[in-house]
């Protein structure tokens, strides 16, 4: 019998890490390409990417800052592109959509709902910071909200319509899965899914094994067979949660977006070291890590000949 598959997709930036708590987060398009081929070199079937400006670091959503990379991770990796459209807590829908609206990749994030999105606890951490934005950005998510409105999903979801685009569907909280529920009802989504639950964001669920089983019960009651349960747990998390939910019988997320850590006060030199212990993780308990064309199987991809870069 053969064994079972799982999918590691890598986050190699993210918007929540600011330039200064890693020198290894990559910041320009050169590096976001380097970082997203090796972790596809390690074992990712799925990358999940933001852009950054390449002087400052901060999140960048323009279609100009994501081309660059798009381009040279296509033409040396045969890995599916998961393009961002959360973008950063500061950013209006409209904008946050234009990446995936404009290249329609193969798949593209999609969070589930408003919420408070809280990185203001890792200014204890970090006394000095190397740009101006920095500091102010985690402050000012004591009092933002991360907006993501029954419209606003809407609208990402019709925008991406003629797109062939499938999502990463992001659930930080119990109640995400009913909205999601909500729209599977209405046929603005369709099987199979592709839930990615996250565990461990100041504002939304915790990381107890319990908060872990709790969020697959309540997808199995939900959605039955027609979804593919991936994880991804912040920080310390990271590599707990992924074991937790392999031995589950879902998929794992890594990267440098999730947690700049490889061990305790270790930073992770690279993207990639992070998805070789996922593999390990996975191939140790006797299972298969999916390869990219896996993964278009199992999530009914359209096949990277059909995106617009």
């Amino acid at each position: 019998m053969a064994s079972r598959k799982v999918i590691i997709t890598c986050a190699v930036t993210g918007a929540i890490h600011t330039p200064s708590m890693s020198p290894h987060l990559p910041i320009t398009p050169q590096e976001i390409a380097e970082a997203a081929i090796g972790a596809a070199e390690a074992g990712a079937a799925i990358v999940h990417l933001h852009a950054r400006d390449p002087n400052t670091g901060a999140p960048d959503q323009s279609p100009d800052a994501f081309l660059p990379f798009l381009r040279v991770i296509k033409q040396r990796a045969d890995v599916v592109v998961n393009i961002t459209t959360g973008g950063a807590p500061t950013m209006l829908v409209e904008e946050r959509v234009r990446p995936a609206k404009v290249f329609a990749p193969e798949v593209a994030s999609l969070n589930m709902g408003s919420m408070n999105f809280g990185l203001y606890p890792m200014l204890a951490r970090y006394r000095e910071f190397k740009h101006d934005w920095e500091r102010p950005y985690l402050e000012g998510s004591k009092e933002r909200i991360f907006k993501n409105t029954f419209a606003d999903i809407e609208f990402i979801l019709t925008s991406c319509a003629e797109n062939g685009t499938r999502f990463e569907i992001e659930c930080y909280d119990i109640g995400h899965l009913y909205t999601l529920a909500h729209f599977l009802d209405r046929g603005l989504v369709k099987p199979p899914l592709f839930i990615q639950s996250v565990f461990g964001i100041l504002g939304g669920i915790g990381t107890h094994p319990e908060d872990v089983a709790h969020m697959k019960r309540t997808a199995d009651r939900l959605f039955g067979r027609d979804y593919q349960w991936s994880v991804l747990g912040a920080g310390r998390n990271q590599f707990a949660i992924a074991a937790q939910a392999v031995v589950m019988g879902g998929n794992v997320r890594v990267g440098l977006e999730d947690s700049l850590w490889i061990g305790p006060g270790q930073l992770a030199r690279s993207n990639a070291e992070q998805v070789s212990r996922a593999r390990q993780l996975i191939e140790g308990l006797g299972l298969e890590v999916a390869s990219p064309q896996d993964a278009r199987r199992m999530l009914a991809l359209k096949g990277a000949d059909r995106v617009n870069f």
